[in-house]
């Protein structure tokens, strides 16, 4: 992705490299920080290996991600 427009923060992406989709949370130096979409911990994705996430891919990754953020902490 170098050479194209910033990628916003909250923006899915993916990782090439660690076959990973995780949301856009900043830049530090030449790599993005890319964070689950469930949450958890951030890691550092090489601009060059970060691409948008397609509109098939996103809905159920958010969806599985955000059942288990809602399940937990649950009782009944």
């Amino acid at each position: 992705m170098t050479g194209g427009p910033p990628i916003p923060v909250g923006t899915a992406v993916r990782d090439t490299a660690r076959d990973r989709i995780g949301l856009v949370m900043g830049q530090e130096g030449p790599y993005f920080q890319l964070r689950p979409l469930g949450g958890g911990r951030e890691w550092d994705a090489v601009p060059e290996r970060v691409e948008p996430v397609g509109p098939g891919e996103l809905p159920p990754a958010r969806l599985a991600g955000a059942n288990s953020h809602n399940c937990q902490g649950t009782s009944g």
